[in-house]
């Protein structure tokens, strides 16, 4: 999947382009005299010039500077000269390209039960993948140990010895500036693992974490169906349930990266419906995939659709749940009904603060077929007011249990490439030895 066209994540924090650096000083200590270089890099990278005339114009650099520095990013393998463009009435320019092939990042979403592991290319598209079942609660240094070797094979199937930078969604709050997550409910013996750390001491790459939700929605945004809606709602729904918000294309965070953790909002005053947070009422509770699962184990004798399956020995899935309420099965619909108009409520209620263009539904709730995403969708119209209600369109995760690590390339690429990024390193070609300056840059703007 390219996210070449929605690459501009931060666009509109870039106005005007070369005078974005000198409010970097102090803060990354950028080298001014790689700006324009930069600049001309990343006009060519998002599309908005192809040509040198185009970069003059654009850039309002110098025929002279634009010429230069261009040669420069030849030399240096960020660009490459393409064919000659259309032709307005003079000499024919020749196009620019810029070089997605001279780097890669590598990609990580590890969730309750499993993780999935992406290496992609500078233009954000996967070029392998990789998926296990894994559960979190083993603990981070095995986690992460099997997260590693996990892009190792996949990064050596796929021809890559060294990663640009890296990404690493967990299902848990992070505090975004410094990587480090605080308390996850579901990730017993994580409270203040600093995961970048942890990848640091094994590559001279920058490394960012963040929430899963937020990964997801990145790359639902960009790469996803409706991808010409300029706010996004993401809600994940599975072991956990957790949400994302994109507003003007950027992602929102709050001041210490815990904005979205719907799953703890209170829902009932119920004092038996005990989350694994420790508090009571929270959403996860009563509607989450770990609570509606439990819910389906200690009832699975009503239903003979779910006593076959744990006749078998098996545990009962999400996704049988979901096969189940399509084929009639009352027990799933009731417990797939009851906590889709427990979510759709919480989901209105954002809307109707928010008033997003997309509602996107994803996580392991998806297993199981479309029945809880069209329960969710009519259960949310009728919460919303008319207004917002009008062109909202709700719909399923688009990218096939993929946009985590899609929007997790998306993430580490921005943050590389992105010009205040970019000045740290383009002189040289390559971001080796740069890490510590581009998380400074990325803690600071992101």
């Amino acid at each position: 999947m390219s996210l070449e066209s929605r690459a501009p994540l931060l666009d509109e924090d870039r106005a005007p382009l070369l005078g974005g650096f000198e409010a970097l000083r102090g803060s990354v200590a950028p080298t001014l005299e790689a700006a324009p270089l930069a600049a001309l890099i990343e006009l060519v990278r998002t599309g908005r010039a192809g040509t040198r005339p185009e970069l003059v114009a654009v850039s309002g650099l110098s025929r002279k500077v634009v010429t230069q520095r261009i040669e420069q990013a030849l030399e240096l393998g960020l660009l490459r000269e393409g064919g000659l463009a259309p032709s307005e009435g003079g000499r024919q320019a020749r196009t620019l390209e810029f070089a997605s092939d001279a780097g890669h990042v590598y990609a990580a979403v590890i969730g309750a039960s499993e993780f999935t592991v992406a290496v992609s290319d500078l233009a954000g598209t996967l070029i392998a993948t990789g998926h296990e079942d894994w559960s979190v609660a083993t603990g981070p240094q095995a986690t992460l140990e099997r997260v590693r070797l996990a892009f190792e094979r996949v990064a050596a199937g796929a021809g890559v010895s060294r990663p640009w930078g890296i990404v690493v969604g967990v299902p848990g709050p992070v505090e975004f500036g410094s990587g480090r997550l605080v308390a996850p409910p579901i990730m017993p013996g994580w409270h203040d693992v600093n995961v970048r750390a942890w990848f640091r001491d094994h590559y001279d790459a920058p490394v960012w974490v963040d929430n899963d939700a937020n990964l997801m929605a990145l790359g639902e945004w960009a790469g996803g169906a409706h991808r010409d809606s300029r706010d996004l709602l993401f809600v994940k729904v599975g072991t956990g349930i957790g949400a994302a918000m994109i507003i003007r294309g950027r992602l929102i965070r709050g001041e210490r990266g815990g904005a979205g953790d719907i799953g703890h909002m209170r829902v009932t005053d119920d004092p038996d419906a005990v989350c694994r947070c420790g508090r009571a009422g929270c959403l996860e509770a009563v509607a989450s995939g770990w609570a509606i699962l439990l819910a389906a184990e200690e009832r699975a004798q009503e239903s003979p659709f779910l006593s076959e399956i744990t006749g078998r020995g098996d545990a009962v899935a999400l996704g049988d749940l979901g096969r189940g309420a399509q084929e009639g099965d009352p027990l799933s619909m009731e417990l797939l009904t009851g906590a889709g108009r427990i979510v759709a409520g919480v989901i209105a209620n954002l809307v109707n603060v928010l008033n997003p263009g997309v509602v996107a539904i994803g996580g392991g709730v998806l297993r199981g077929g479309e029945y809880f995403v069209d329960l969710v969708t009519d259960a949310v119209r009728s919460g919303c007011t008319d207004l917002v209600a009008e062109r909202l369109v709700i719909r399923a995760a688009s990218l096939d249990q993929l946009e985590g690590v899609t929007g997790a390339a998306l993430l580490a690429i921005e943050n590389v490439l992105a010009p205040a990024g970019l000045i740290q390193w383009v002189g040289e070609g390559v971001p080796f030895g740069h890490a510590s300056a581009l998380q400074r840059y990325a803690g600071a703007f992101n």
